[in-house]
């Protein structure tokens, strides 16, 4: 016999995530299958200068967060992304064993780092010093977030680059790379802070 309908109320709301965890970096949620992208955008035909970056993203009370997902979008080495095609004013097409595109989580270092295997771009033909775009996922997050990695030696390149020089001098530093050098090769440390005094720059799109 049929009855009336239920009626529930409004479906609550969610958060971004950690859903995608599962299905975008199986490796850093404990999961042995690999997914489309993964956390290196070279071969090794790749031409640049290898480098790693590694960080950790913190909340307020910089508490490393453990199930973020963080993508990662660069040129290479000669300052061309995978989309440019040349034309007769810029020939130059990108390297195409390089794939500008990675994707890592923070669950799967003992400190919670995301690391990037990858090489240091080149400066883009529009002036911008070399740097990577990072898009940031997390738990709590009703949108992800976008922010910039540039490098702490390109200081002069850094100076004059439209965007940076855009953001206040006292908050620049949120976006800076130190470089370190280890046995292992040149690692870029940064850390994107999620709120707090040292918060990161975020941008709109």
């Amino acid at each position: 016999m049929a009855g009336k309908p239920i009626h529930r109320g409004q479906t609550p709301s969610q958060t971004v995530g950690p859903f995608y965890a599962l299905g975008l970096t199986p490796r850093e949620s404990g999961y042995e299958y690999s997914s489309l992208f993964g956390a290196s955008t070279i071969r090794t035909e790749t031409r640049g200068e290898r480098i790693r970056i590694v960080g950790r993203v913190l909340d307020g009370e910089g508490t490393p967060i453990d199930d973020a997902m963080i993508e990662l979008w660069q040129a290479d080495a000669d300052g061309r992304y995978r989309h440019a095609a040349g034309s007769s004013e810029d020939p130059r097409r990108p390297d195409p064993t390089f794939s500008g595109f990675a994707r890592a989580g923070t669950g799967i270092t003992p400190d919670r780092s995301f690391v990037f295997r990858t090489i240091k771009p080149g400066g883009a033909a529009d002036g911008q010093a070399p740097h990577v775009i990072l898009m940031i996922f997390m738990r709590g997050g009703l949108n992800h977030l976008y922010t910039r990695l540039y490098f702490a030696d390109e200081a002069a390149a850094n100076g004059s680059d439209p965007v940076l020089s855009a953001v206040p001098e006292e908050r620049r530093p949120t976006l800076i790379a130190q470089r370190e050098e280890t046995a292992d090769g040149v690692v870029y440390r940064f850390d994107i802070h999620m709120q707090g005094a040292h918060e990161t720059v975020f941008f709109d799109v």
